[in-house]
């Protein structure tokens, strides 16, 4: 097999949460144009038509899924939605994520519990369904987690204390599960991106953009293709003895 030809992605099926916009539509686009068939899942329809249609556009074979992963009891359904559709399911993306802005002193309850489930809970339970529906009877399958580099370390300049902590325990997840579930031929890692302008990150952004810019050894923040060559590189063969890793994808501002 050549170099190239690890990087292919072909006969794959990829299911992506959080799917219809931001980084899971630029890892979506990657993967697809890499020749995956892709499943996208978010909350809002509207929004995943319009994925949908630019997949598509690009000559990429794209279906969708309504789904809410707060809701644990939406896991299964939306596993068996994509396996039925696709055959089966090879390749996890855990991207769908959520964040909440507060000082530590006065964060309430319901903001921990939010971002815990979306960031971290939801990202174990869609992992373990797709691992017994498709992963595990074949004995192989390739789960990715977008975690962040505020698994890596924490900034005063954003207060969001459940978010560092979520998604620190999604990039540990990422460890645990690569150990126990590589007998059956599962991979796991992570890609840890650090500041993208998104609907997520832009309220944040406006505040702290040109100091993050200026901490930055390369000088900018995250563009609209810069995660699709570390998602292709995790999916794909190229990377076949690689597992319970990370990539930091943030111009080199987490060693700087």
């Amino acid at each position: 097999m050549g170099v190239r030809d690890l990087f292919e992605l072909g006969g794959k099926v990829a299911l992506i949460t959080g799917g219809s916009r931001g980084l899971g539509l630029q890892i979506a686009a990657g993967l697809g144009e890499m020749g995956a068939k892709i499943a996208i899942s978010a909350r809002k329809r509207a929004e995943l038509e319009e994925a949908t249609a630019e997949l598509k556009s690009r000559g990429i074979d794209a279906f969708t899924v309504v789904n809410d992963l707060a809701k644990p009891d939406q896991v299964p359904a939306l596993v068996e939605a994509v396996a039925a559709h696709y055959g089966g399911i090879d390749i996890l993306v855990n991207n769908a994520g959520t964040s909440w802005g507060a000082p530590a002193e006065q964060l309430p309850l319901e903001a921990w519990n939010k971002v815990m489930m979306l960031n971290a809970t939801s990202v174990f339970l869609l992992s373990q369904a797709v691992a017994n529906r498709c992963f595990i009877p074949n004995r192989a399958g390739n789960i990715i987690i977008v975690a962040s580099v505020a698994a890596l370390r924490a900034s005063m300049q954003m207060k969001a204390v459940p978010y560092y902590a979520s998604k620190a325990a999604a990039l540990q997840l990422t460890r645990a599960l690569a150990g126990e579930w590589g007998p059956y031929g599962i991979r796991v890692n992570a890609i840890c991106p650090g500041f993208f302008p998104s609907k997520m990150s832009d309220g944040v952004l406006e505040k702290i953009e040109a100091d993050v810019i200026a901490r930055t050894p390369l000088g900018r923040l995250g563009g609209d293709t810069d995660l699709q060559g570390a998602a292709v590189y995790l999916a794909s063969d190229a990377s076949r003895h690689v597992t319970g890793q990370y990539i930091a994808v943030d111009g080199g501002a987490s060693s700087a």
